[in-house]
């Protein structure tokens, strides 16, 4: 829970940033919100979860 909650929020953030820095337009941006929103209410959810969490898991076991 805690991953993914950080992950909405550091997208959210990018997704300010871009529209600030004139990158992306309000119109797309909503469309692209819309999109995940509609996307995790499908049955795709869990599969892309689950690749989440193992790349969220890959970075994690890297030693530095």
């Amino acid at each position: 829970m805690a991953i993914s909650l950080s992950v909405v929020l550091l997208l959210a953030i990018i997704l300010v940033v871009m529209m600030r820095g004139g990158n992306i337009k309000a119109g797309p941006a909503i469309v692209a919100v819309l999109f995940g929103f509609f996307l995790a209410s499908t049955g795709m959810a869990p599969s892309i979860q689950r690749f989440l969490d193992s790349i969220a898991q890959t970075i994690n076991s890297i030693n530095f």
